[in-house]
Order: C-alpha cells, then sequence, then structure tokens
C-alpha cells in the first residue's frame, strides 16, 4: 500500500506533546550555528528495518537527536542521538551528524525531525523498504561534480520523478532509493564543495517532504576522509557492502577505488554466491567501468567481471565516462545473450564526454549516447525494465532482462 500524503505532521517533544507547523524547506537551508541543515536519509545496511538519518550544522553544538515516529500516527515519537564530529578537509567549520535508526517496521513511512540544541529542522518523512515481494523502481546514476547547476537541475527533477511515481496506484511506478555511482565533487578532501553538495541534494526532497534514500559509491574523485563523514561510514570502512531491497533484489556496492582484488574480490565472491541462491535479482555498482564507452578498462575487468558471469549478475550499473551507455549482454569477453549487460556511465551534472559507438559491445543491441540523465529501474515479477530519462524527462533508452532466478513468493 503506498504511504497517506498531504496529512498534518504531530510530534513529541522530550518533555510532551507539541504541534509542530508543517511547513517545508526548501533547498540550501542556510547553515547558522546549529541549525540542522544538508538532510539526508542513507541506506547501507538492511533497509527494511534500519536507516541513518543525517544532517549537518555550522556550530559544534552539545546536542543532537532525530526524533521519529510512524507518520500519521498519534503515539509518542522516539529519539536517537547522534554520532557527532567535525567535518575533515575545510577551513571553516562544518559538523556531521548521523542518527542510526533501527528496529523499523518494513514499507512503513517514518516523520523524522533532526533537532541540535534548541535548533529544529523542518519535518520530514522518509519510507523503508519492504520485507515481502513488491514490485517497485530505483534510480541510478553517477558523477554530480562540476557543473553545479546542471546538478542542481537534476536533482529537482529526481524530486518530481520521484513525487509523480506516487501519482498512480501502480507499485511499480514506486521510486523506492537512489543509487549515486560516485564523483560528487572535483576533490574529494575539499569541504566547501562537499558542503555545497550536500545543500544541492536537498532539492532531491519532495514537496510533500519526502526523503529519498541514498546508497552510496566511492568515486575516484571522492579521495579523502570526508566520503565517510558524509555517508556515516566508520572512519576506516572500505565502502565495499550489500543490501537488499525487498526479498527479490540484492543490490551489491563495490569500492573501485581501491584494490578491486585480495580481498574486496574474495567478499565479492562470497556475497554472489550466497545471493545467488536467495535473490532473484543481483545488481551491482560501482564507479569505474570494467566495459567504458570513452576510457580504458577499469581493474575490475580482471577482478570482478569473472564473478559476475559465474554468479549470472543481471545488472551492473557503473559512473566515470559521462556519457550514457547499454552495453550488449556479454560473457568471456563477447556478445553472447546469456551474459551479462552494463549501463552508465554518469551524467548527473558533470560535463558530458562524445562516447566510443564503435566498440563492440556498444554496437546494437546496446547503445551510446551523451546529456544528464538518470537510469530509472523497476522491478516486476519477473522482469526487471530500465529506462534512461534524460533532463527534460525524454526518454533516451529503454530496455528489460528476465530474470534468470524466480521471485520469491510473499
Amino acid at each position: 500500500m503506498k504511504p497517506l500524503r498531504n496529512s498534518h505532521l504531530f510530534f513529541a517533544t522530550l518533555a510532551g506533546l507539541c504541534l509542530l507547523g508543517s511547513s517545508l524547506a526548501v533547498a540550501d537551508a542556510p547553515l547558522e550555528g546549529t541549525k540542522p541543515a544538508q538532510w539526508r536519509v542513507l541506506w547501507t545496511d538492511d533497509p527494511a528495518t534500519t536507516a541513518t538519518v543525517s544532517w549537518s550544522t555550522a556550530a559544534r553544538g552539545e546536542n543532537h537527536t532525530v526524533r521519529y515516529r510512524k507518520r500519521n500516527s498519534d503515539e509518542q515519537n522516539s529519539i536517537q542521538l547522534a554520532d557527532s564530529g567535525r567535518y575533515t578537509g575545510g577551513e571553516f567549520e562544518l559538523y556531521y551528524h548521523h542518527a542510526r535508526l533501527s528496529e523499523l517496521e518494513p514499507s512503513t513511512a517514518y516523520e523524522v525531525q533532526m533537532v541540535s540544541d534548541s535548533e529544529q529542522s523542518p519535518v520530514f518523512y522518509f519510507v523503508t523498504a519492504p520485507a515481502t515481494t513488491r514490485p517497485f523502481s530505483i534510480l541510478h546514476g553517477g558523477d554530480s561534480r562540476s557543473d553545479q547547476d546542471a546538478r542542481r537541475r537534476v536533482n529537482t527533477m529526481i524530486a518530481e520523478m520521484v513525487a509523480s511515481s506516487y501519482d498512480n496506484d501502480d507499485e511499480a511506478d514506486d521510486i523506492l532509493a537512489l543509487a549515486h555511482g560516485g564523483d560528487y565533487i572535483v576533490s574529494g578532501t575539499k569541504m566547501d564543495l562537499w558542503s555545497m553538495w550536500l545543500s544541492d541534494h536537498e532539492l532531491t526532497t519532495g514537496p510533500d517532504g519526502r526523503l529519498l534514500p541514498l546508497i552510496p559509491a566511492r568515486g575516484n574523485h571522492d579521495k579523502g576522509k570526508p566520503f565517510n563523514e558524509v555517508f556515516g561510514f566508520p572512519e576506516d570502512d572500505l565502502n565495499y557492502y550489500s543490501i537488499s531491497i525487498g526479498p527479490d533484489v540484492r543490490f551489491v556496492t563495490l569500492n573501485s577505488e581501491t584494490s578491486t582484488a585480495g580481498d574486496q574480490a574474495q567478499w565479492l565472491a562470497e556475497e554472489l554466491s550466497q545471493s545467488r541462491k536467495s535473490h532473484c535479482w543481483l545488481l551491482t555498482q560501482y564507479h569505474r567501468p570494467v566495459y567504458p564507452a570513452v576510457k580504458e578498462p577499469g581493474a575490475g575487468l580482471k577482478s570482478w567481471v569473472p564473478l559476475f558471469e559465474k554468479f549470472n549478475v543481471d545488472l551492473v550499473c557503473e559512473a566515470d565516462g559521462h556519457n550514457i551507455k547499454r552495453t550488449v549482454p556479454i560473457r568471456n569477453g563477447k556478445h553472447d545473450e546469456t551474459g551479462v549487460v552494463y549501463i552508465g556511465e554518469g551524467g548527473m551534472g558533470v560535463p558530458q564526454r562524445t562516447p566510443k559507438p564503435e566498440r563492440w559491445f556498444l554496437q546494437e543491441p546496446g547503445m551510446a549516447d551523451q546529456g544528464h540523465h538518470i537510469f530509472v529501474l523497476t522491478f516486476q515479477d519477473a522482469t526487471l525494465t530500465g529506462k534512461c530519462v534524460l533532463e527534460g524527462g525524454k526518454v533516451r533508452d529503454e530496455f528489460s532482462r528476465t530474470a534468470r532466478a524466480q521471485p520469491l513468493t510473499q
């Protein structure tokens, strides 16, 4: 069932019940004192029962919490303390706050309000992932660096796409999350650029206050400590992980900016082996493409592709190339209808490059082009449908994949 919309939002304060205004903030919320800004929701664990609610403040502050409860509920809200610290890499002060919510209910809308000292954010909401089989969609894109105006336009388009996806009764249209394939900014060590990106990300917030969960991957421009601080990873985290979006879809995020062999490849082999047995769909995302439309192949061509083919990964999402591409199905280095399809390669604001469509893996039924874009991936029954949507809403490419395994029963 789709979440209810356009209702009054109530929250309990720490001392008791208090009616809050339901007015929503616009993007570019000012960074002033301990006023919460740069809000976001992150999915890096079990998205049916957990989520990280994050925000920034200009001042350190003393107490940082999130109030949350089921949307449209009269129950008293719960309080979650945030892990806080100062971002690395900036001459100016800026502080992160990550409130890690757990024991949530699947397919449930939760109202959230970020509180730093006496300052409060507007009331938002997000929706947890399902725990039973249902159709849905997610977005994938990458490379939002360099052109801030284009990035803001794409983010605005994303908010409009998410809002319109809930305007009908077809659950398959419902967009649940955004997977970002990396390269958020030009230089990952510069916190002033991260701060701009974080403020621009507010534009993905829906007109009714819906926060779109983000599934982040690290890109080659995202070197340095701020990446983990922005996305709530532990300081020494290597940024490869897997989540299940419902019982049928396993979404694996890899890190092409560290060794693709060794521990990461061993982890990937174990992950794909187990997930292929339990999930209808296997998808991966990472930054550097292994079948690129412009550049030379990344190291994952040797480390990961044999595993993708061994365990029949259904779709691979890449970035880095600054263009649009969809390969033919590939197995053993040639076109094979039983093979793996690769899409990408990043168009969330970065200036676009001219692809090389003469490469064998981009020829029909593959494709290559350029333009700011986002992919919509829809899972329904035994079919995965993909659409590449250009800025302005034009659909540049459509494709479908048939499940290699049957969907799980409810």
